[in-house]
């Protein structure tokens, strides 16, 4: 049993990330944690609020960071609507939200579990990690690892070279991606391989049960957005992709490599600067997703929402 803590900004793809956590018997997912991305604050904590109960999740659920360490708030309301999860109607939630900031959820987590027990896997904005490393620098020895969804080796979607998680946030990028803890990059390069196929929705609308039925709702307004938006007939499902890694490793090829983050370029800032020259070596505790296999992923997500139905 893995025990993770969820730092996310739900989000259609960051539902079924928690969806996963909630329905693998591999996981355990020890805290949820918002921060401000895919939409405001407030919308993106209530999502996971609702998300929480649908799933029958039973763990602490905190609001974090309302804006990035330095740069101006950005939403992504093109992608997932007015409430950052249209399409959908959440249930009221069955647990109330947990009074301590998320950053702070996220050091007490880690600091009173044993070295190596938690699994950090943010699907959002870094700025809840980054602030978490500044209030408890130790927390980068007592991690098993992170692994994030963000970023991308050889491409990115919201300027030509960056990911929204880490454009977002960059400075905050920076000390995650700098810290001395394993850190895996499951950005661009695996997660565009990940497309929410007809085939797919078929299997999870035979499951035919409550979850299911919210699930293919969720998909068909994600699908007509990012068809407008970004013009995937098929479109891919980022951050589930950074969780199951951690269930299976073997679900993504990944590469041990440098990142660095890029801050001041005039055209590049939020670049994730990868290695990938094959006659570099140089020691990193970084590493970047590179292949995906999508058939053991969806099995995953498909197998995941199938036990949900039936609790």
């Amino acid at each position: 049993m893995k025990r993770v803590i969820l730092d996310c900004d739900p989000g259609h793809d960051d539902a079924i990330a928690l969806f996963l956590a909630a329905g693998n018997p591999e996981i355990e997912v020890a805290a949820i944690t918002t921060v401000g991305g895919n939409q405001s604050l407030d919308k993106v904590t209530r999502n996971a609020l609702g998300l929480a109960t649908l799933a029958g999740l039973d763990c602490p659920v905190a609001a974090g960071a309302s804006r990035p360490l330095v740069a101006e708030p950005q939403t992504a309301g093109e992608i997932h609507g007015e409430s950052g999860l249209d399409g959908v109607v959440l249930p009221s939630p069955a647990m109330s939200l947990d009074p301590r900031h998320g950053a702070q959820v996220i050091v007490d987590t880690i600091m009173s579990a044993e070295p190596g027990e938690i699994t950090l896997v943010p699907t959002g904005p870094l700025t809840n990690i980054a602030l978490a490393l500044r209030l408890e620098p130790a927390i980068a020895e007592r991690v098993a690892e992170v692994s994030l969804m963000g970023g991308g080796a050889r491409e990115g979607n919201w300027s030509p070279v960056a990911e929204f998680n880490i454009v977002v946030d960059p400075e905050a990028a920076d000390a995650v991606f700098s810290a001395p803890w394993p850190l895996t990059m499951v950005g661009l390069d695996a997660t565009h391989q990940a497309l929410l196929t007809g085939e797919v929705i078929d299997r999870i609308r035979a499951l035919d049960t409550d979850i299911s039925r919210f699930v293919v709702d969720l998909f068909d307004f994600f699908i007509k957005t990012n068809l407008t938006e970004q013009g995937f007939p098929d479109p891919p499902l980022h951050d589930p992709v950074a969780l199951a890694r951690v269930i299976d490793p073997s679900v993504t090829s990944c590469k041990r490599t440098p990142i660095h983050v890029e801050l001041t370029g005039t055209h590049t800032r939020g670049m994730t600067v990868t290695e990938l020259r094959p006659w570099i070596e140089e020691p990193a505790s970084t590493s970047v997703a590179l292949g995906l296999d999508a058939d053991r992923l969806w099995d995953l997500i498909v197998d995941a929402i199938d036990r949900l139905g039936t609790r």
